[in-house]
């Protein structure tokens, strides 16, 4: 137990309060919008956009239905875990040096270099597995997503923007969903990962500012490294102001109902309050405004969204 918890604690498993409610509004509105359902013969017809056989049509649609649910968790799981124990392990030296970070599982040796290596490389071959019984398009693309989120742990070294990668890798969730069900792109779901891409890497700038100094001194790059802490709230402000018009664009487009838009304003008021706790001067509710506030802002917004499907 003690080892299972090091390796939640490595790959952080409480944030992943932040993409997995997005997943869940991808895979319902992939339900609801893409799929028809045949109540009357008790069929999922999928139109051949799920598996790679056709189905059979006399197999149960609820099953069917559970069972893709599943490996879409089990794919958010398997690929925000390669995304987080590689990042641990690239940064390691970095975090050994870094007070706030010194006592995470490498640098404090809880977890060696090789295991969280080896952990990245076995979740991210399960995440590619959960594709395969998903369909051809998230098969395919499954390399791409690993690009994406693998890939962002380079780009602190190289450019300040790295929060825009962070953001877009968590997008991945709700369009990723839809595609498990729906075998298909469409806007919508496109539009609910624009807002994850603003809203995440807003809130990363947020939390950036704690290491200002320490990224400056190391030749890391970050927006409040980069433009210091008041400018770089300012760009986060921004970054949340795009997320709210995709929300609430994404709400039009949708012609969604009352229950939406509850979720909406919630949503709004959690990226309100998280920059009216957090100054340029006074860091000391960065937590909050990053942990507690977002996860408010995402559980609640997509069980409004969700349900808002269901009901209307």
């Amino acid at each position: 137990m003690s080892k299972i918890k090091s390796y939640l604690s490595l790959i952080k498993f409480s944030h992943t309060i932040f993409a997995m409610p997005f997943a869940l509004i991808g895979f319902f509105l992939g339900l609801i919008t893409g799929v028809k359902i045949e109540y009357g013969v008790g069929q999922w017809n999928l139109n051949k956009n799920v598996g790679f056989a056709d189905e059979d049509p006399q197999e149960d649609a609820w099953m069917q239905l559970a069972i893709h649910f599943i490996l879409v968790i089990l794919c958010m799981i398997f690929a925000r875990s390669a995304a987080m124990a590689f990042n641990r392990y690239l940064d390691r030296k970095f975090d050994a040096k870094n007070p706030r970070t010194a006592i995470r599982e490498i640098p404090a040796g809880i977890i060696s270099e090789k295991n969280a290596l080896t952990f990245t490389i076995i979740s991210s071959l399960l995440f590619v597995v959960c594709t395969f019984f998903i369909n051809r398009v998230c098969f395919y693309l499954s390399p791409v997503a690993l690009a994406v989120v693998l890939g962002y742990s380079y780009t602190k070294r190289f450019t300040p923007l790295c929060h825009l990668i962070l953001g877009l890798g968590l997008s991945l969730a709700p369009i990723g969903a839809y595609l498990a069900v729906t075998g298909k792109f469409d806007l919508l779901p496109i539009l609910f990962s624009l807002a994850v891409i603003f809203w995440v890497s807003g809130f990363d700038i947020i939390y950036a500012l704690q290491d200002e100094e320490f990224d400056k001194s190391q030749q890391l790059y970050s927006i409040p490294a980069w433009l210091g802490k008041a400018r770089a709230l300012r760009v986060s402000q921004f970054l949340h102001v795009l997320s709210a018009a995709a929300v609430v664009y994404a709400g039009v487009y949708g012609q969604f109902d009352w229950l939406y838009w509850i979720g909406v304003a919630v949503f709004v008021g959690m990226l309100v309050y998280q920059h009216s706790i957090v100054k340029p001067t006074d860091l000391r509710k960065v937590n909050l405004a990053f942990m507690t506030a977002n996860g408010i802002a995402s559980v609640v917004f997509a069980i409004f969204v969700i349900a808002d499907l269901f009901i209307n």
